[in-house]
């Protein structure tokens, strides 16, 4: 079984994408596809709303997608083709409690590729992907911690505009160090679409390298 991770250092970056681009170019993989959100103060994870119930019994809840309609973000990865899918939900800081039944539905799969950058904490992925878009200012603290355990970077790469100077200071994250992925391989996208033939090359050979 191989374990893939994909992350990113913000919302919004084409995360989902890349996932659902990965099961529908591997689909002999038969991915199951897991996508790991955590909730601030005042949402529950029983259901992804509002609440004032945060109480222990609603700290975590994974649900198994069965919707093909394309709406959600789950539902997308069973519509590229995954085998399975879920949506663990979880309070800020309290994923460690959800993880027993992450690895009951991890060991259950053939392989299985997740949506998250806490995860790890607790898993040694055989492959981490993590998408960066320098056009979007926000870097996680969980991407930052582990932007060296990067196997490569999936990287926007802004159209050509006028006004270069200008641009690259907006493209420019405070206080953040790339030095971590500084020798690690780097795909350029400019999406759609978010999974080039290059990353899909590069993850067959990680992940289907024949053994000695």
């Amino acid at each position: 079984m191989s374990i893939v991770v994909i992350g990113g250092h913000s919302r919004s970056v084409g995360k989902t994408s890349v996932v659902a681009g990965l099961i529908a170019a591997l689909p002999e993989l038969r991915w199951t596809a897991l996508k790991i959100t955590q909730y601030g103060h005042g949402i529950c994870s029983a259901s992804g709303k509002s609440c004032h119930c945060a109480t222990d019994d609603h700290s975590w809840a994974i649900s198994e997608e069965k919707d093909r309609s394309g709406e959600s973000d789950t539902s997308r990865f069973l519509v590229a083709g995954a085998v399975r899918a879920w949506w663990v939900r979880t309070e800020q800081g309290r994923l460690a409690e959800a993880m027993l039944k992450v690895r009951q539905t991890i060991a259950a799969a053939e392989n299985v590729i997740l949506e998250s950058n806490s995860v790890l904490k607790f898993l040694r992925p055989d492959l981490y992907l993590t998408v960066l878009d320098p056009s979007t200012a926000d870097f996680k603290h969980s991407a930052q911690e582990f932007l060296d355990r990067a196997t490569a970077v999936i990287l926007h790469e802004p159209a050509q505009r006028e006004g270069k100077q200008q641009e690259a200071e907006k493209f420019t994250w405070q206080k953040v160090s790339l030095k971590p992925v500084a020798d690690k391989p780097i795909f350029r996208i400019q999406p759609p679409p978010y999974v080039t033939p290059e990353i899909v090359d590069f993850v067959k050979s990680q992940l289907l390298a024949p053994s000695c």
